[in-house]
């Protein structure tokens, strides 16, 4: 078994993208992600170490991931972390190091990240309306998230915008989001809403798209760019302007047939799919002793049981057992 074999599942296809959790903790409670009280963290010792992840991320980097995306909960809670990203950044053979935020402490850390080695933010901001982001944080931090958007993009990260669109909640903020893109010369990648566990999804309450891209044709116009088999979001370029618009299509046009992701979470839980359940652990292999070649029987096992794709959502039965914050973002 060759290097590359280890990451090619029974498909044909390559995965190249690791996303890591660092910490499970957010200080947001989204009423999509999670109940206004929170979860349960899991305990301190559960929680891979900075020196876990490295080892991991080297692992994965050797067999061929060339980015990682360093998510949570919110990865910016987690002490020290500034100094993982250099350790990360420094690894042979990784091209981007990219990380997904709700942007409450980019304004104080932006500059350091992009010394350390990161090259891109998503950050994610469901509202531009300060009363509206209290409804759907359940924390009245709109401004400080703006400041940090502009601080990320000043210190020349890529700097990316989720929006989860909902109905009744903020899809009539989708051409409001387009201005924000040429105004600000950033990418808005609109995601339908997904399910996970506990968080109230139903076929319902997606707004897909399409209906999006119609919305936003009405104001603007906008062409698609080319892109990759593995390119989750589809981007459309805004003429006239420098901003741009995405649109991740898990729900109503699936991208399965190209992906490309692996996702470890914060306990060191191997995930082939978003919505599929870990399979393995390898925070225990690693803690018990294990050698690379054991690593690699495990993340074989493990894409040997990735789904060519996931089933149709419109009649969505739950394989999960975490929540999206458990898995991470």
């Amino acid at each position: 078994m060759t290097h590359a074999d280890v990451l090619t599942d029974r498909f044909g296809r390559f995965h190249d993208y690791l996303r890591v959790s660092i910490t499970d903790r957010c200080n947001f409670r989204c009423v999509y992600c999670m109940p206004e009280e929170g979860v349960a963290w899991q305990p301190r010792e559960e929680i891979l170490s900075f020196e876990e992840i490295e080892r991991l991320a080297r692992f994965f980097v050797e067999r061929g991931v060339r980015k990682i995306r360093l998510t949570g909960g919110e990865p910016t809670l987690r002490n020290g972390y500034i100094g993982l990203v250099e350790s990360l950044a420094a690894i042979p053979g990784l091209n981007q190091l990219a990380m997904t935020t709700n942007g409450t402490h980019l304004a104080q850390d932006a500059v350091a990240l992009k010394s350390a080695g990161l090259a891109s933010v998503n950050v994610s901001v469901d509202t531009l309306r300060q009363d509206r982001f209290f409804e759907i944080t359940r924390r009245n931090e709109l401004p400080r998230v703006l400041q940090g958007i502009e601080t990320a993009h000043a210190a020349g990260l890529e700097t990316k915008i989720n929006v989860v669109v909902l109905p009744g909640v903020n899809e009539d903020e989708i051409i409001h989001f387009g201005d924000f893109a040429c105004e600000h010369n950033l990418t808005v990648r609109f995601i339908e809403f997904m399910p996970f566990l506990d968080n109230g999804w139903n076929a319902g309450r997606v707004v897909s798209s399409a209906e999006i891209r119609a919305r936003l044709s009405e104001r603007f116009e906008i062409r698609p760019l080319g892109s990759g088999a593995s390119d989750v979001a589809r981007e459309y370029a805004i003429d006239g302007s420098e901003g741009r618009v995405a649109f991740v299509s898990s729900v109503t046009e699936s991208f399965c047939s190209g992906c490309n992701r692996l996702r470890l979470t914060a306990d060191g839980q191997l995930k082939s799919c978003l919505f599929l359940p870990p399979s393995v652990s390898l925070r225990d292999l690693i803690r018990g002793g294990a050698p690379d070649s054991e690593l690699e029987t495990a993340v074989r096992e493990c894409l040997d049981g990735k789904w060519s794709a996931h089933p149709p959502m419109r009649n969505w039965a739950q394989r999960d057992n975490l929540t999206m914050v458990q898995i991470g973002g």
